[in-house]
């Protein structure tokens, strides 16, 4: 074996069988470096899904046990995840920013759809376009978008900083199990405030429709909502809850996962809220398409007809 001290060629020249110390391993990375590189990245790629897997499958099995072990906990995380804590609970926390957020969705779904529709005549649909679009798309993902970028940075922020300060170690040191704890409270809590978060979002939405068609366009309250309870068909509204119920499962192991393995500092928890952020807002919209596929893209389910 020969080393050269030329930096554009590789350090290491010979072969296993010439010097025992030298791998086959080492031997290609130092022949072919960038596709040795390359290698490394893909499996530290899959390497990173794998342990993205064990950890969301953890805490989904926690769940149980956290309910029958912290229950206290689980109630506190409720009421911290539906009004927020500090700054945030003064304007009302989550319930307050969710329903302002689908409220001027709802209503710039009316403006686009009376002006739209406006065009060929047929504005009095407009009520249609609110309880098609606001149900099967644009509820759902803003409330999704909504639930990342508050309660979701908010645990992602909390774990990063129980990690960095040692508390996470801590309480593994005093024989309380973490992950059950910290995330599959944090999970449950997501699952159970977002079903009335929800609720208020979607009407938010709904009225923020009715309220721009017919308080600024001036149609007929009696002709918008002719059209808008007949296009709203309840099975659509399940499945919208059933969406956001999984966007908050979703979310919140996302956001957990990075924020439990949150290093280097308070600027290591600020790189994790980002990373949490931008995978939870991809999540969210791969959920809407997976669930728009599975239900409503196989056969269609609306007719305009009569």
């Amino acid at each position: 074996m020969t080393i050269t001290n030329d930096p554009e060629t590789p350090k290491v020249q010979g072969t296993p069988d010439s010097d025992p110390a030298v791998t086959e391993a080492e031997v290609f990375a130092a022949r072919f470096p960038k596709t040795a590189r390359r290698g490394r990245r893909i499996t530290a790629a899959v390497d990173a899904v794998g342990d993205h897997a064990v950890f969301y499958l953890k805490a989904l099995a926690y769940g149980p046990r956290a309910v029958m072990h912290s229950r206290r906990e689980t109630v506190r995380l409720i009421a911290e995840v539906g009004m927020g804590t500090g700054a945030l609970a003064i304007i009302g926390g989550t319930v307050v920013i969710m329903g302002f957020l689908t409220m001027f969705a709802g209503g710039t779904i009316a403006v686009q759809g009376f002006s739209s529709l406006g065009n060929i005549g047929i504005e009095a649909l407009t009520g249609f376009f609110s309880a098609f679009i606001n149900v099967r798309i644009a509820g759902p993902v803003i409330a999704g978008v909504g639930l990342a970028a508050t309660i979701g940075a908010g645990c992602t922020a909390e774990l990063g900083a129980m990690r960095v300060s040692e508390e996470i170690d801590a309480l593994e040191t005093m024989a309380v199990p973490s992950l059950p704890y910290l995330v599959s409270t944090r999970v449950i809590a997501g699952m159970i405030v977002i079903i009335p978060l929800y609720s208020l979002a979607i009407m938010a939405s709904f009225f923020g429709g009715r309220f721009v068609t017919v308080q600024l366009y001036g149609q007929s309250p009696g002709l918008y909502d002719h059209y808008f309870s007949t296009f709203l068909r309840p099975v659509d509204l399940m499945w919208s809850f059933v969406q956001v119920l999984v966007m908050a499962v979703v979310v919140m192991l996302i956001h957990s996962y990075y924020g439990y393995y949150a290093s280097g500092g308070p600027v290591g928890v600020g790189v994790a809220v980002g990373k949490a952020t931008r995978a939870s807002l991809v999540a969210v919209v791969t959920v809407t398409l997976i669930i728009s596929l599975a239900v409503y893209g196989s056969a269609p389910s609306l007719d305009l007809t009569g």
